[in-house]
């Protein structure tokens, strides 16, 4: 199907409990960081790639866990679905945005109510398991 996206992404929360959210630049909602799974490549595989690319930081594979997989609504992307595979990784300093990334945003799961700057797939997968 040409309309689905096919992506890695990563929950990760910091020592608050805060999910790390990203923004891509000329975008306006926020989602997990992450990227498209290129040919030959494992979700897994993926998430570490494009977590170095947009924020600098190395992950451990053997702390890279699965936590699920889900479809959405493509955040930036009209009459698009993404499907996610969602992986988790104990917090790492050093976080900054690089690349796409315009910025960084640690949000407390309480204070997600109400937002409407969410990506779907944050807000109505990843956001109920925190």
């Amino acid at each position: 199907m040409s309309n689905r996206i096919v992506v890695a992404a990563l929950a990760m929360r910091d020592p608050e409990g805060r999910a790390l959210l990203v923004r891509k630049r000329g975008t306006s909602r926020y989602m997990q960081p992450g990227g498209k799974i290129e040919a030959g490549e494992t979700a897994e595989q993926c998430v570490i790639r494009e977590v170095l690319e947009e924020l600098g930081i190395v992950l451990d594979p053997a702390c890279v866990v699965a936590v699920g997989d889900w479809e959405a609504p493509a955040a930036n992307e009209p009459g698009h679905v993404v499907h996610g595979y969602v992986f988790t990784h104990p917090y790492v300093e050093g976080i900054r945005a690089q690349a796409e990334i315009e910025e960084v945003l640690w949000l407390s799961p309480a204070d997600a109510a109400g937002r409407t700057d969410l990506a779907p797939l944050f807000r109505d997968h990843v956001l109920p398991l925190l």
